[in-house]
């Protein structure tokens, strides 16, 4: 009996030792936990530091006096809303308010218009020119404001559109309407051309074509070409300050501006009207935000 379980004792003995488990190979493309972590713990700095500044303003236009923001622990125990008050109150700011309005979304409206019209005819269409049509658009950009201001001015005067918002419209439009072409221009390089053949094949027009089909595929590049339109317009000072004359009718950028030399000691409440003014771009990113990164990021793969 012994020597019918030597073998298999030796054969057991001489069997190399089975491995243990191996724990469960880590995807591709996952992170471990201390990538995970570290990640995690940059963009958490980024956020702050780029936060910072938007939540020092906002605490100092809670500071009641002029001279807070040179000892900002003392606004912890004196936190007030009365900044905002005395400028809703005591400033032009819902003037200033109603022509920023009627100012930047007329150029958002017009701009955007102007511009995907454009860049869809230099995408589908192959008319004399429309390469060098681009670059002209391209050129214009390289004027800077000083040198456009003079002959704008002349020209706006003889239509009689000084002090009016649709010449301060049409003047931004002349300013954010090339960039945005080219923009669109890509984005709808990216849309395929059979589906301006379907639309031709079921009897619409080009324009028919344009309005029903590549408009609604366009949605986040518009949102993107809005957006730089949007911000364009609201930040303008040269144009706005040199073709508003009257009190009424100043955006915020030059309300604002006015405010600093009429207030130029009283941070506090400079600070409570940037805030405000803040709100309606806060606002309008928060609508077209969903379509930002698509619009941003559209033919970054193509070719």
């Amino acid at each position: 009996m012994s020597t019918s379980t030597a073998p298999t004792s030796v054969a057991k003995a001489g069997r190399p030792p089975e491995a243990a488990p191996r724990k469960t190979a880590r995807r591709r493309g996952r992170r471990g936990p201390l990538a995970t972590l570290s990640t995690h713990g940059v963009l958490i700095v980024a956020s702050l530091v780029a936060f910072f500044p938007v939540g020092w303003l906002i605490f100092l236009s809670l500071g009641p006096d002029k001279d807070d923001y040179l000892h900002p622990g003392r606004i912890w125990h004196k936190m007030t809303w009365d900044n905002y008050t005395f400028v809703l109150q005591h400033t032009g700011f819902f003037d200033w308010l109603k022509s920023t309005l009627v100012v930047v979304l007329g150029t958002t409206a017009i701009g955007v218009i102007i511009a995907a019209t454009s860049g869809y005819a230099v995408s589908r269409m192959r008319f004399p020119g429309y390469k060098k049509f681009m670059w002209v658009l391209l050129v214009t950009q390289m004027f800077p404001i000083a040198v456009l201001i003079v002959p704008m001015y002349q020209i706006m005067s003889d239509l009689g559109l000084i002090d009016t918002y649709l010449g301060l419209i049409l003047v931004n439009c002349s300013t954010v309407v090339p960039y945005s072409a080219w923009l669109l221009k890509g984005y709808f390089d990216t849309i395929p051309f059979e589906i301006d053949e379907a639309g031709r094949v079921d009897g619409l027009s080009p324009f028919g074509t344009f309005l029903r089909l590549i408009l609604p595929l366009a949605k986040p590049g518009l949102a993107v070409a809005a957006f730089y339109n949007f911000l364009t317009a609201f930040g303008e000072v040269a144009f706005a300050s040199t073709f508003m004359l009257s009190d009424s009718n100043y955006t915020f950028a030059v309300g604002l501006q006015s405010f600093v030399s009429e207030h130029d000691a009283q941070r506090n409440l400079m600070a409570a009207t940037a805030v405000l003014i803040a709100i309606p771009v806060s606002v309008f990113f928060y609508l077209v935000q969903k379509n930002l990164v698509t619009g941003l990021t559209a033919g970054g793969t193509k070719g």
